[in-house]
Parts: C-alpha cells; structure tokens; sequence
C-alpha cells in the first residue's frame, strides 16, 4: 500500500486495545478508505457490510405514478435492510427472515458477533462501509446504531467497530459532533485525505507504469491524489492515451463521474454543483456574497451549510486573501478533478476520440496546465515549506490580487506564504517543458509584485521571491531574481 502510514497505525493501535473500540473513517469518495481498511484487516473480519448507494434506487417505471415521499423514503429502508440481511447470512447468520427496522438488524449483528466472538479475548473486527447511505430518511438508523452500541457494543472490550462513509457533512454532524446518545462515542476518527504527488509517483511506479515526473505532475492536475483514478493506467500507456481512455473516447470510463461524484454523496447535489461549477470561473475563488450572486442560492439559506460540506470533503478551500482587511473569507475550488471536468469535459458531446492526444500543444490546454500548477502548489504547501527549511515555522498561505489604475499597474500572485519569522515568500508557479528562463518582462512583473506585497506588510518584514517549477531555472541573466528554487524533486520528496 502506498502511503497512508500513520492511518494503518492508528487502525493498528485500535485493534491491539484492550478496550471496545468505535473508529471512523472518512473523505471524499474515491479516495481509498475501503482499500485501506479491508487491507489492513484482510481476514479479521468476523462482519463486513457496505450500504447501497442512493443512485442505485430503481428508476420509476415509465407510465406509473411517482411514489410519494413516504412510499419512497419505506421502499429505501427496506432495500438497505434487505441488503444487510443478506450480509448477515453471507457472514453465517441463519435465523430469521429479512428484519423489518434497523432495531431488530442490530439485534441480529449483536446474535451474530456474540456466536462467533464468544468469550474470546481476540480482537474481532465489524465493518460498516458507507453507512450515511444506510441512514435514510424516517428510517431509525441512527437511533438503532445508538443502541447498538450504547446498549451492548460498548461492553466487548474485543470489539473493534469500524464505520466508514464519502460523506463528510454526515459523518461530521451525526457522528464526530453528534450531540445526541452518540456524543463523544467515537474512540478515533481517521480523515483520509488524498495522495500527495510523491505517493501518486510511488502508485504509478508499484503497478509498473513508467512515465516521467513532467507527467506524474500532469497526472495530478487531473486526477488529484485520487488512487481510483490513478490505478487505471496501464503499463505501456501514455498519459495522454490514458486522458483519452478516460475522458474522451466512445467509452470514456470518467465521463459520468463527476455528476455521480455528488449524487451519491450529497443530498442536495444540485446546489453543490452549482457552487462548484460557480468557484471553477475564477481561480483566486469568490466570497460568500459572490457565490449568492453566482448561484441564486440565498445566504440565509443552507449555502454555509453546503460550503463547509464542500470544504470538508476536499472540493474547496476556504482561506483569507492577503491585504483583505475583516473576516472576508474566499472559496476556491481546489479538486483537480472537477477542475478538468468543468473545463474540458462538460456540456461537450462531439469531441474526438483522440482529443488529449491531438491537441497537446493547443494554447487552451498550455494555459489550463500553468492554472492547474499553480492548483498543485496551493495543494502541496507542507513540501514547498519543507524544501524551505520553515517546516516548524506558522504560516498563513494566499493568493493575492491587486487592480491595476490610473497611476498604478496591477499585480496577481499565485501563492503568497506569510510567515512568523518575519518574511513572505513570494511564490511563482511556472509549469513548463524544460529549466525556466525569466525573460525582461516577466522581471519587472515579478519586481512590481515585490513592491506591491511589500507596501502591505509590517516594516519588519521581507519578501523572498520563490520560483516553484518543473526542473529549476535556466542560467541566464535573471537568474537570481530569485532567492528559492523549489522543483518537482522537491515536491516530490
């Protein structure tokens, strides 16, 4: 497995206790955590379960009357109680027909794990994967684990109970803060984040994929450390094949993923992709009143509601730009995924085949790759300030807009790092095919960014220009118009 240590340690730690343990995992769909815990588990499971997905629903059939709400809210109860039954009998429960409430599914799971847990001593291990999926609405879901738990689990000190679930929002709310009889149950949660691009190299170079680190950068500015959509490249393929194949072929495998990617994690997915298709218009992202604006979506609604569940699955950032004075937060969109999805893919439905492949030089796709670094640098600040040396040093990172007037130009910086120790890096994000060469032009951008960050801090401090690139920086006469180098080696490391 690639990366993930600290996780599998923790998953460790909780199956050597001495104590009944309650563990959650979760993150944005796709980003391993079943993978993760049936590897690391294997053959321990006594009870394993995955919740159905919402988009798996039967579609209504055409002619008929739609159901109303209570016939569909009991038509969804029972096709996830009738699948939980069928995991009980594949796990070696024999009585009774399929349950008729989450009450009595739970009594069946205490039967089941009581026969084969027995007065042991010996960790054993239930896993309920996906289970905000499990939770529908009028169901008693949660009640029922409430029970379950409180009532019996709690007590089996060689129980280690493992929920997992892709939506953040609830596992947030009616797990880790739950206010109710599940306050404080939780004995660890485990937030799995996406692979960094090191992890993505070591991923492709495990299943035997050779490409170059120029790609593996690419790879990343699509894919984001994603590992189900990074595992689908092939030895022997390009990347760019490897777009094709997933993007823009007869059977591209990705093209409905992005609307699935909210269907079956959101309850109101129709308002988040509003707000993300929103945040992909401008890179630096908008504030809570520009989003309004964007989306009819009203402030004294749910839109913090849906900006912090879009934030707490890895979509968005919320950060404060630098010179902004207040409490004026932005929302950036940070997911490369649906940063690529929305630029290239979306709303097109007559584009070749060959699309990525034939057009690896047009000027649309160069500009989109220098946004999508600038993307990937924002994502990998902890390995920009570690080939700094200011790991242990508190930062605040931005980007920084200034218009331009009448008497003065403007200035638009990709990653400004404003540190403790008195000094701000100023960050150039420069994706390109070979070293980087600074021409005259650029220079004097790059000084009147200087200036204008430097008008805006406190006189004790000072700005460190840092060129973050591909392979360093040509020798020429603006080469050390930089105080830092940082490459993809570092990024990397």
């Amino acid at each position: 497995m690639i990366g993930r240590e600290e996780e599998i340690a923790k998953l460790e730690h909780a199956y050597r206790s001495k104590y009944a343990e309650f563990v959650g995992v979760y993150g944005r769909r796709r980003v391993g955590k079943t993978f993760l815990i049936t590897n690391v588990f294997k053959d321990r499971f006594i009870f394993q379960h995955a919740g159905l997905s919402p988009l798996e629903d039967e579609d209504e059939k055409e002619g008929e009357p739609a159901p109303n709400e209570a016939k569909k809210h009991e038509s969804s109860m029972k096709r996830q109680l009738t699948h939980f039954h069928e995991s009980l009998v594949r796990y070696g429960e024999t009585d009774g027909q399929t349950p008729r409430s989450w009450g009595e599914a739970f009594l069946r799971l205490d039967f089941l794990i009581e026969r084969k847990a027995g007065k042991t001593k010996q960790k054993v291990v239930v896993f309920l994967d996906e289970i905000p999926w499990m939770d529908t609405p009028k169901s008693g879901f949660m009640s029922a684990l409430e029970g379950f738990w409180n009532s019996w689990a709690c007590s089996r000190n060689n129980l280690l109970f493992i929920v997992s679930g892709s939506s953040t929002s609830w596992m947030t709310n009616k797990l880790i803060n739950n206010h109710g009889g599940l306050y404080g149950r939780l004995t660890r949660e485990i937030r799995l984040s996406p692979l960094t691009l090191g992890e993505c190299r070591d991923l492709f170079r495990e299943n035997n994929v050779i490409i170059s680190d120029y790609d593996v950068a690419q790879a990343y500015m699509i894919f984001g450390g994603i590992p189900f959509y990074l595992k689908g490249m092939r030895a022997g393929q390009s990347l760019a094949q490897y777009i094709d194949q997933c993007f823009f072929s007869p059977k591209a495998t990705l093209k409905r993923e992005f609307k699935r990617l909210f269907g079956s994690v959101f309850a109101n997915p129709d308002a988040m992709i509003a707000i993300v298709r929103a945040l992909s218009q401008k890179r630096i992202g908008l504030t809570r009143k520009e989003i309004e604006s964007a989306t009819g979506l009203q402030k004294g609604g749910r839109l913090g509601e849906y900006l912090q569940s879009l934030c707490d699955s890895d979509f968005v950032v919320e950060y404060r730009p630098f010179g902004v004075g207040g409490k004026e937060f932005h929302y950036r969109l940070s997911d490369p995924f649906c940063w690529f999805y929305l630029r290239f893919v979306d709303g097109q439905e007559s584009l070749n085949a060959d699309f990525w492949m034939n057009n690896l030089d047009n000027q649309r796709i160069v500009s989109w790759r220098g946004l999508a670094f600038e993307n990937l640098c924002f994502l990998h600040v902890p390995q920009i300030k570690r080939a700094l040396g200011i790991s242990g040093v508190r930062s605040e990172e931005s980007a920084y807009t200034k218009r331009g007037g009448d008497e003065s130009e403007g200035a638009q910086i990709d990653l400004l790092i404003v540190r403790a120790d008195n000094v701000a890096d100023l960050c150039e994000a420069k994706f390109v095919s070979d070293e980087y060469r600074l021409d005259s032009q650029e220079e004097r951008k790059l000084t009147r960014r200087e200036i204008a960050v430097s008008e805006l801090l406190p006189k004790k401090c000072v700005v460190h220009k840092v060129l973050i690139t591909t392979f360093g920086i040509a020798k020429h006469e603006y080469m050390w118009s930089y105080q830092n180098i940082v490459t993809l080696k570092d990024l990397m490391a």
